[in-house]
């Protein structure tokens, strides 16, 4: 990610939050297709292990997203991968998203489900060696810090991003140890003094789930990198706007 220009505090990262669509059902091809073609910095996907297959889905549970019903877990992956989504398409393997990515923006990769870290490191590690990609593209984040820490050790030249809900007691402890990248921390409870440690420990700020223009220009005012959004398109032209507005006067 480069530095804003100018020091002015615009524009946001943009972050297409699941692909970002409201066309598509999220986290799939489509999503991250119209993603691509608006020129989004970064698209972010959740992804599960299920029987040894790295799906893209954010749920826990069949019944929203996906057809059916009963716990992801417990479904076997060929199964899941012949559900027919709202959009008439299908659930993505991480695969098939690093395929149609490919450097095209940078992939936030967040490990949802238990047992990730291995099977998503030795993915990324053997198709970046393989189509001669920079690591630096990629961005692993989740909730689960454990699995964080043992993503550091087995593949330390992605980086690494801290998923919070609320504010920890010791912001230097929960990041050192990661050696994090990236601090996510929620809108819900983003604050100036969290954002303050976060750059005094040199890590990136980007907030989730930001959809609307004035918490937009609120995430500038407290110093904030970039955010998660729904509305990608929305958020681009909105940077477009707010960096035209800030443009010094030409001399001719």
């Amino acid at each position: 990610m480069q530095p804003k220009p100018g020091g002015l505090p615009y524009p946001l990262y943009c972050v297409a939050h699941r692909g970002g669509s409201q066309i598509h059902t999220e986290n799939t091809l489509a999503a991250f297709r119209e993603s691509l073609a608006l020129g989004v910095d970064a698209i972010e996907l959740d992804v599960f292990n299920v029987g040894g297959e790295l799906l893209v889905t954010h749920d826990r549970r069949l019944g929203n997203t996906l057809p059916g019903s009963g716990r992801l877990l417990d479904q076997r992956p060929d199964v899941l991968r012949s559900l027919v989504l709202a959009d008439g398409s299908s659930i993505a393997t991480l695969e098939e998203v690093l395929e149609l990515v490919n450097d095209r923006a940078l992939l936030n990769i967040e490990l949802k489900g238990p047992d990730c870290a291995a099977p998503v490191a030795h993915l990324l590690e053997a198709y970046s060696r393989e189509r001669q990609l920079s690591l630096e593209q990629y961005l692993v984040s989740s909730f689960d810090h454990r699995q964080l820490l043992q993503f550091r050790q087995l593949l330390p030249g992605v980086k690494r991003g801290v998923l919070l809900e609320g504010i920890p007691l010791d912001l230097a402890a929960c990041s050192d140890a990661l050696g994090a990248w990236s601090l996510h921390p929620s809108l819900n409870f983003v604050n100036a003094e969290l954002v303050t440690a976060a750059k005094r420990q040199g890590l990136q700020v980007w907030v989730y789930t930001v959809n609307e223009a004035d918490d937009w220009q609120l995430m500038c005012e407290l110093g904030v990198d970039g955010v998660f959004t729904d509305f990608p398109g929305r958020l681009l032209e909105w940077n477009r706007h707010c960096q035209a507005a800030h443009r010094p006067p030409t001399t001719g």
